[in-house]
């Protein structure tokens, strides 16, 4: 069962059954934010040709909005603290910060700014939106997975989602690389970026 409707198991039933709104899921419409204690937002880059190296950003907020009969008037922002990127490795990390990379000290955030959403069927949903890095706005898709809702211990309503998308890093203006003596080079163009999201939901005042 989706977030925003129930999953068409009867191939005969039409389309309206496909898009059918859960009753049970009415709750979940609302405004959301994101619980960076439980959330993650990372990368994964190919190095030398030859290995992955993963990295995240543990600096981050947002808010997600969620229509539980109508997935297309959902929406979600959020800001990342570029200067917050850990890879493992501080050298590495020193090197990211800098002006070959992300320039964290004349651009400090990475932003998204959805404006699209649908949902695909089932627990699948996509969300477009606009991604700035670098002072370079272009749009992307990020295809999402519901894990669920809950309420913890302390009360909290939470949703749950994964996400992941990949996107070519030259076009933000992200350019540094070095050429490797047996041809290649050392950092690939092509960045997957990767979202474990947990969200709570906004108590009215």
């Amino acid at each position: 069962m989706g977030i925003f409707g129930r999953k068409n198991d009867n191939p005969d039933a039409g389309p309206a059954a496909a898009t059918a709104v859960s009753p049970d899921l009415a709750a979940l419409t609302g405004d959301y934010t994101l619980d960076p204690a439980h959330s993650s937002i990372g990368f994964v880059a190919r190095h030398a040709m030859v290995t992955n190296v993963r990295g995240s950003f543990l600096q981050f907020e947002g808010t997600l909005r969620l229509d539980g009969a109508d997935p297309s008037k959902s929406t979600a922002s959020i800001d990342v603290t570029m200067d917050s990127i850990e890879t493992g490795s501080s050298d590495r990390d020193t090197h990211l910060k800098s002006s070959d990379f992300f320039d964290t000290e004349k651009y400090p955030k990475m932003t998204f700014r959805s404006t699209a959403a649908e949902a695909l069927g089932g627990d699948d949903y996509r969300i477009t939106g606009d991604l700035s890095v670098l002072g370079t706005t272009k749009p992307i898709t990020i295809d999402l997975e519901f894990n669920g809702a809950a309420k913890d211990p302390f009360g909290n309503e939470r949703v749950g989602f994964e996400g992941k998308t990949e996107l070519i890093r030259s076009e933000w203006g992200l350019t540094w690389n070095a050429a490797l003596e047996t041809g290649g080079v050392l950092v690939s163009d092509k960045i997957k970026l990767v979202f474990d999201i947990s969200a709570i939901k906004t108590v009215a005042a």
